[in-house]
């Protein structure tokens, strides 16, 4: 359900010490941004933190007390350094333990490959108390949702998939529109008439990104806003900005 009277919030956590050490290049936070963005939810915070539980668990603490949805990837695998369910347990002070349907869906799974169900498969059927699965239609191993915080995998693929059977489940706000303007001067140029149009369009927000093809600068005007309105006046403004000065 569509409600365009609220603005819901989300945050991101990225889970591994791959990710800080620059071995593995993230992937999930660009994506997830976008279909957010689509869905009217606006992801406002985004951190990643080494596969240490304590750092994890302030972390999630900070981030599903402060936004509607935390969306957490990474650290639910097999192996010793997947401790992401243990963190998110401790974090609600709830126990972890199998989840019967998890562990039936894993089971099955591998039975069907000829597979054994090892030790270290069994630990991606580990939830906290209460969790509500996560389908994942790529490698069977799910995630889970706890109160407001989604847990998925680190895998990029998969994390998609995780979230494509999320976000039905999600309301979603009025859509952020925006629309981009060129500019064939420089954000010294305009900086100090960009932050007087700002000033008269609050409803809006107003980013400038600076380019430079070798021979000189100019800038990509942003203007974003949830009202068609808000955001064609601003625009309107920009344009007769641009218009007024003296040729570059």
């Amino acid at each position: 359900m569509t409600d365009t009277r609220k603005v819901h919030t989300a945050a991101m956590l990225a889970i591994g010490d791959e990710l800080l050490s620059g071995r593995t290049k993230d992937r999930n936070i660009a994506h997830l941004a976008e279909v957010l963005t689509l869905a009217g939810i606006d992801l406002r915070e985004v951190r990643i933190v080494p596969d240490v539980e304590d750092e994890i668990v302030a972390a999630v603490n900070a981030l599903r007390n402060r936004y509607d949805f935390l969306f957490t990837s990474g650290g639910i695998g097999p192996t010793h350094d997947d401790i992401t369910a243990d963190a998110i347990g401790k974090a609600f002070g709830l126990a972890v333990e199998p989840h019967p349907e998890a562990e039936r869906r894993l089971s099955v799974y591998y039975e069907s490959r000829s597979l054994p169900y090892t030790d270290a498969r069994q630990r991606m059927a580990r939830t906290p108390r209460g969790a509500t699965l996560i389908d994942n239609p790529v490698s069977v191993a799910p995630g889970f949702r706890i109160g407001n915080t989604f847990v998925m995998a680190g895998v990029p693929g998969i994390f998609t998939a995780m979230l494509d059977n999320v976000l039905p489940t999600l309301p979603s706000g009025a859509v952020m529109l925006s629309v981009a303007i060129p500019c064939p001067f420089g954000e010294g140029d305009i900086g100090g008439p960009l932050r007087e149009i700002q000033k008269h369009h609050p409803e809006t927000a107003i980013g400038s990104y600076p380019k430079f093809d070798g021979q000189r600068y100019t800038t990509e005007l942003v203007v974003r806003a949830r009202d068609a309105g808000h955001l064609e006046a601003a625009r309107a403004e920009i344009e007769a900005m641009i218009r007024s000065r003296p040729s570059a």
